[in-house]
């Protein structure tokens, strides 16, 4: 191989094939436009390669949608001289890429666990031998393959592994810019090179301007530069003229007149080698004999036709009419059927057929939708199962179930379009029970967002059907759609007791069941908690539940007090997790069983990592996820997990409770911005939204004790109790102790006297399980009783303090801390009736004046208040006010 000044791009690549060799690995992108050399640069590197197992691959633009074909091309001939013997541990999990003997739930084996899997597999690979990778036009790899190179090359610094991929100008996308952190580019031919090089195929010295115009016609690329070589017999000045009309453009034209001129068996082997590559049945695609095909090769190699490169096929294929080009397409594809290649290779290629093809087509695209599903590439499993659709008659029960297999894929990455497909598909059946399985494809809590034509035809199936066990499974989805209706969520506790849970349908609508117990409240918690345990007990823990009604599960046991049911089944399931949606939302309910059994701390960091995983991108399902993130953030009060929460809402329609939690946590915001009474309008309004749907649980969605709050930091006591005793109230209804416990503390918070002191002292027995909540409640008793002189205050704050560092929560920690030493900037300081009232206009923005007429007294009383406030409260600053005046101890009755 001829390579000319690239002396400089060799010696990098040589440098880091060493490296790799002495154990640290590394990422080099050859880029540059079509024809510059990168193809010559990736064999030369080859032909160096001694010592280290070399793994090749060369991306097609038909065989992008081949979920892990790349990958396939650079793993499958070393696997399958090894056997199975590095396919353990981690790297286990790229089983499916190879079609290999393993079972696997198809609707669960997501894409990561395959790109995990292969990046443990190429890692075990390397520690026996260096590896070099070397993939030619990465531009048109398969997406799964280029996630999985992109993981890949963040460990090579590690390993002894080599990847250099060649990536044509032009191509532009999130996996390929990971790629150009190392780059090479080879830079034009000089007028030396280009003269050295005529001299060596014309055998001829070339004049200067010989020269000078092929260095300004090729620009020095060293494929069109080969191109108008084949065109010239003499580099001679006199040829001047005709190298300057071989522009590329032109050039593409004189190919294609060239091979009209070739015999025809020659051109259709050039036409077969466009549209299938270099494959061993391309003369078979030509209609050639092995002989036949061998000649043609010969023919087009010396009419300078050489068909193996990119730019020479490209013009072959666009000569072609579309008609013409279509025609090859398919028997092409078809060729590759009956000769039995994968599914997939296949498939890939029928996505450019547009003509119908037939059965096989059909079942082939199926069988590769399967694959793909194995392989955890859903998307490309959906754009198969709709080629698929379009051979299939829009009547039939086979379209059907194409359709709900594709809603199946659906699911994972666009959920709107599952439950619209799965409506196309349940009239197409013609049994009623098929109807309803392809309805119970739809988990229930996918349903929240279902338009009314879908609510309509669950009725209308479930009202025709026979079958018990669907009935129950269609009965569940039901009551979750009309979750919001307070008349059918009412009922819920009557209809608990008429089933026991003994089917897997009877289970899950028990979980809808409890789920609209717990919202509205109507049932006792400790009722709603023991059917839960039940019912959960005989689940068995695995990640997929995050794609079923269990998630609601989980949520009910946190909000009646039994969270620390539900610990060991999510530690399992979350262990098992190997994707990044099923960590997310298992983490997710994780942080709001940490929450709900005290342990702020944990709960914070599950909560982060599982926003952080999902990376702004909930698929499926999210509701059940985003309520239980919402009381978490709104609970810990934390600005950034509240900003990142609320960035992550999916642009969408929800249902009103849903909503009314989503503006909840932006009113938490705002609050803790000092917006205090645009805050409380909107928790205000947010509670009657809340009200109006039958969403009445305390414990969940704790609305009543944030307002009671706001309206202390306002300044109007006697709201923030009122608020507080119905908060007091709910609790009691639902029974709780982790909402008794709360809304005793907050009422006796703004209760004066022995009463108050009463409350707090009740809520401390009360929480006695919950130490985040404990705490809080004994640093409300504490100042109390610091307030009163009473000697018990320091041994009760010491608690406090002990409790909030064991749980995890630095901030009550820190508060405690400097109520301890004496410099809390107000927590057991007494106003009177007066300063208190004062110091609330204050807040509420009301200056000296305003506030002297609104309680008609003069301006200079106002001003002894509100210095007496701040001196109590130990401030300076009126923004101070607001945040000092909530931790104040209410005035004496």
């Amino acid at each position: 191989m001829i390579l000319l000044e690239r002396t400089g791009e060799l010696r990098r690549l040589t440098r880091a094939l060493q490296r790799a060799r002495d154990g640290h690995g590394d990422q080099i992108a050859i880029t540059g436009p079509l024809g510059c050399g990168k193809s010559a640069l990736l064999q030369a590197l080859h032909e160096r390669a001694g010592g280290v197992r070399v793994l090749t691959a060369t991306c097609s633009p038909l065989e992008q949608d081949f979920a892990f074909g790349v990958a396939r091309q650079l793993l499958e001939p070393a696997l399958a001289r090894a056997g199975d013997r590095w396919l353990t541990g981690t790297a286990g999990l790229a089983k499916p890429v190879f079609e290999l003997d393993v079972q696997l739930d198809s609707a669960f084996a997501v894409e990561e666990a395959a790109v995990s899997g292969l990046t443990a597999l190429t890692q075990v690979m390397s520690a026996e031998k260096p590896i070099v990778l070397l993939i030619d036009d990465l531009q048109w790899a398969d997406d799964p393959s280029l996630r999985w190179l992109v993981k890949l090359s963040a460990t090579l610094r590690d390993h002894p592994i080599l990847l250099v991929a060649a990536i044509r100008d032009g191509e532009r996308g999130p996996w390929l810019e990971a790629f150009r952190r190392t780059e090479i580019r080879p830079e034009p031919l000089s007028a030396k090179a280009i003269a050295e090089l005529v001299e060596r195929r014309t055998g001829q010295t070339p004049d200067d301007e010989f020269v000078a115009a092929c260095h300004a016609v090729t620009g020095g690329n060293p494929l069109f530069l080969r191109a108008v070589l084949h065109h010239v017999t003499s580099p001679t000045a006199d040829r001047v003229p005709h190298v300057r009309e071989l522009r590329p453009a032109r050039l593409k034209e004189r190919l294609v007149r060239g091979l009209a001129t070739q015999p025809q068996h020659a051109q259709d082997f050039a036409k077969a080698v466009a549209v299938l590559g270099d494959d061993d049945l391309t003369g078979q695609l030509a209609g050639l004999t092995e002989q036949q095909a061998l000649e043609a090769q010969r023919i087009l190699d010396h009419a300078g036709l050489v068909i193996s490169r990119p730019a020479v096929r490209d013009a072959v294929e666009e000569s072609m009419p579309v008609s013409e080009r279509e025609d090859w397409q398919a028997r092409a594809v078809k060729l590759l059927h009956d000769n039995g290649r994968p599914a997939e290779q296949v498939a890939a290629r029928l996505l450019a057929v547009t003509t119908t093809q037939g059965r096989w087509a059909i079942e082939t695209l199926g069988e590769a939708a399967g694959t793909a599903m194995r392989r955890g590439a859903p998307e490309v499993a959906a754009r198969y199962l709709r080629r698929a659709l379009r051979d299939v008659p829009g009547d039939s029960e086979q379209r059907a179930r194409l359709l709900v297999d594709l809603a199946t894929a659906e699911r994972f990455f666009d959920p709107a379009a599952s439950i619209r497909h799965i409506s196309y598909a349940v009239p197409l059946f013609r049994d009623v029970r098929d109807r309803a399985a392809a309805l119970v494809r739809i988990a229930p809590t996918a349903l929240g967002q279902a338009p009314r034509p879908v609510r309509d035809l669950i009725d209308q199936v479930a009202a025709d059907l026979d079958h018990q066990e669907l009935g129950y499974r269609l009965e569940a989805r039901q009551r979750y759609v009309w979750h919001a209706d307070p008349a059918l969520l009412t009922d819920s506790a009557e209809r608990l007791k008429q089933i026991d849970g003994s089917t897997p349908g009877q289970r899950e609508l028990q979980i809808i069941l409890l789920d609209a117990a717990m919202l509205t409240a109507r049932m006792p918690a400790h009722e709603v908690a023991d059917i839960a345990r039940t019912v959960l007990k005989q689940e068995t823990p695995h990640p997929r539940h995050v794609h079923s009604a269990i998630p609601l599960l989980i949520r009910v046991l946190a909000a009646a007090d039994a969270a620390h049911e539900a610990v060991p089944w999510l530690e399992q399931a979350l262990g098992r997790a190997t994707n990044t949606v099923e960590k997310a939302l298992t983490l997710a309910q994780q942080s709001f069983v940490l929450m709900h059994q005290g342990k702020p701390g944990d709960a914070h960091r599950a909560a982060e990592y599982a926003v952080d995983l999902a990376v702004l991108d909930w698929r499926g399902d999210t509701t059940t996820a985003a309520i239980g993130l919402t009381a978490v953030a709104m609970e810990l009060r934390d600005p950034k997990l509240i900003a990142k929460i609320l960035s992550s809402r999916p642009d969408r329609d929800e249902p009103a409770g849903c909503d009314a939690v989503y503006r909840m946590l932006h009113a938490t915001g705002e609050a803790l911005a000092g917006e205090h009474a645009q805050a409380l309008e909107r928790f205000q309004d947010c509670g009657r939204v809340l009200d109006s749907v039958g969403w009445r649980n305390p414990v969940l969605l704790p609305w009543c004790i944030t307002t009671a709050r706001l309206h202390a930091q306002l300044g109007d006591l006697e709201a923030a109790r009122e608020a507080a005793a119905e908060a007091w109230d709910r609790a009691v209804e639902w029974g709780a102790p982790v909402g008794i416990g709360r809304a005793l503390y907050v009422l006796g918070r703004y209760t004066p006297g022995g009463k108050g002191l009463e409350m707090l002292q009740e809520a401390v027995q009360v929480l006695h399980a919950n130490p985040f909540e404990r705490a809080k409640a004994l640093l409300q008793l504490g100042a109390r009783e610091r307030a009163d002189g009473d000697p018990q205050a320091q041994r009760h704050l010491d608690e406090a303090h002990r409790l909030a560092v064991r749980s995890g929560a630095g901030r009550l920690g820190a508060r405690i801390a400097r109520e301890l030493d004496g410099n809390s900037p107000g927590i057991a300081v007494a106003l009177t009736r007066s300063e208190f009232k004062v110091a609330g206009l204050a807040v509420q923005g009301l200056t000296n004046a305003e506030i002297a007429e609104e309680l008609a007294v003069t301006s200079r009383a106002i001003e002894k208040h509100l210095t007496n406030s701040f001196r109590k409260l130990g401030i300076r600053r009126r923004t101070e006010l607001a945040s000092a005046l909530a931790r104040a101890c209410p005035p004496s009755a």
